[in-house]
């Protein structure tokens, strides 16, 4: 089984980009043949300063390989290493009505947020389709905003597959995650960027804890007993703490004269601990810049070699060979 997945360069990640995507992304890896790639082209949508683009391509690959992503068992390399996909994508281009693209609601959704409206925008999941397809990917991995990408795609797909009476492409399927939490931010809300109230990755330690200490809570006296059940604290520490550990979070919200700020320095110390074998990674690759390089350069060789062998097949189909 193959495994499709996309990651943007999009700067800095937060722990609700971790427990909501990288980490299942990473546990993939033993589930099939993992396919990962950065999206250099897509982010180009809605980044146009160039130096902000390469530190940021750089950086996602340091930040994915730190917390997992082993080149080993997978295939990683960034989108622009790739120009094949640009030769599917003007294929797939020719096959998808206008119609199927003015329903898209990402789209609709960025046009009317203020991003700017372009053909790279409008034309995103054929763009997105062509990832997929010229892998010959089984499954992508997507969240429930993503599931109309996929169904684009085999739209598209099936289109070129009867037009040319062959079954040149594979139909993918989307993997919906349905036990996933949303994790909350520091105001309680979901954590996101937007939003600013997120608890980063790799951040320092004084600015991991002014994000910690900075965590909304109620205005319960001191002295009186605390409840965790509706806690921000309570439910940050669930994804950093064990049973034991939490039966012992909770006896001290149980305890009078132990306030807020003790459980954010519990909760700070399980997110350091939990994050400290992944920040030493980081720092070791952000200390050998042409390793991380070479990494990507290998995964982009491999990644050619199935892209190479789909394009000739395509290509003799449509006849431009």
């Amino acid at each position: 089984m193959r495994i499709l997945s996309g990651i943007q360069p999009s700067g800095t990640l937060h722990i609700g980009n971790y427990f909501g995507m990288i980490k299942k992304m990473v546990e993939s890896q033993d589930d099939g043949e993992l396919f990962a790639f950065i999206a250099s082209y897509h982010a180009l949508t809605s980044l146009k300063d160039s130096e902000a683009l390469r530190t940021n391509i750089f950086e996602a690959a340091v930040n994915f390989l730190s917390l997992g992503l082993d080149p080993n068992k997978s295939t990683f390399w960034v989108q622009s290493d790739v120009p094949e996909v640009l030769e599917l994508y003007w294929f797939l281009s020719n096959h998808t009505s206008m119609g199927l693209l003015e329903r898209a609601h990402s789209y609709k959704d960025k046009v009317a947020k203020g991003i700017l409206a372009n053909h790279g925008l409008f034309s995103y999941p054929v763009l997105m389709a062509a990832d997929i397809l010229l892998f010959d990917s089984d499954v992508v991995p997507v969240g429930k905003d993503q599931i109309q990408h996929i169904e684009m795609t085999r739209d598209i797909a099936n289109t070129f597959n009867v037009t040319y009476k062959k079954e040149l492409l594979k139909l993918p399927v989307a993997k919906v995650d349905e036990e996933v939490a949303t994790v909350p931010g520091t105001d309680g809300a979901k954590m996101s960027k937007s939003y600013g109230n997120t608890i980063d990755l790799f951040a320092t330690p004084k600015q991991l804890k002014k994000q910690v200490m900075g965590i909304v809570t109620n205005s319960t006296p001191l002295e009186e007993p605390k409840d965790y059940s509706d806690c921000n604290i309570y439910k940050l520490s669930k994804l950093f703490m064990n049973e034991d550990e939490l039966a012992l979070l909770r006896d001290k919200y149980a305890t009078p004269n132990m306030g807020y700020g003790h459980f954010k320095l519990d909760l700070l110390d399980a997110i350091t601990r939990y994050f400290e074998p992944y920040q030493e990674k980081r720092d070791y690759y952000m200390k050998n810049p042409d390793e991380v390089r070479d990494i990507l350069s290998d995964g982009a060789k491999k990644a050619r070699v199935v892209a190479k062998g789909k394009l000739e097949l395509l290509r003799e189909v449509v006849g431009l060979c």
